[in-house]
Order: structure tokens, then sequence, then C-alpha cells
């Protein structure tokens, strides 16, 4: 099995004002109607052998 890690860190500030601390870059909808992060999981889709993806972020994004 192939463990997908995803690195999603970043404190919001390059795109800003679009991202900010409440809500960085990879939690935008900047392309789409999926934030860059869930584009991100979706381009899994379809790649057999794959476990649940970790997604490594700041602390205060944890679910």
């Amino acid at each position: 099995m192939i463990l997908p890690v995803i690195l999603a860190g970043g404190s919001g500030t390059r795109l800003w004002p679009l991202s900010r601390e409440g809500q960085p870059k990879q939690l935008l909808k900047l392309t789409g109607e999926h934030s860059m992060l869930q584009q991100t999981v979706l381009r899994l889709e379809g790649f057999n052998g794959l476990d649940a993806p970790v997604i490594i972020c700041n602390g205060q994004y944890r679910w």
C-alpha cells in the first residue's frame, strides 16, 4: 500500500487579501467548486493501492 501525504501548511499571508489566518489558500475555492485541498485529494481518485491520505497542516486547521 502507498500512503499519500499531502502538505497543506501555511499561514494565509501570501495571497492576502484572499487568504487570511482563518482562511488559508489551501481552503480557498480559487478555480472551481472545490478548495485547493479538496482538488488535491480528488486527484488521488482512480489510483489503486492507496491508503487514505494523511494531510499535514497547521494545528489550528485540524478538524
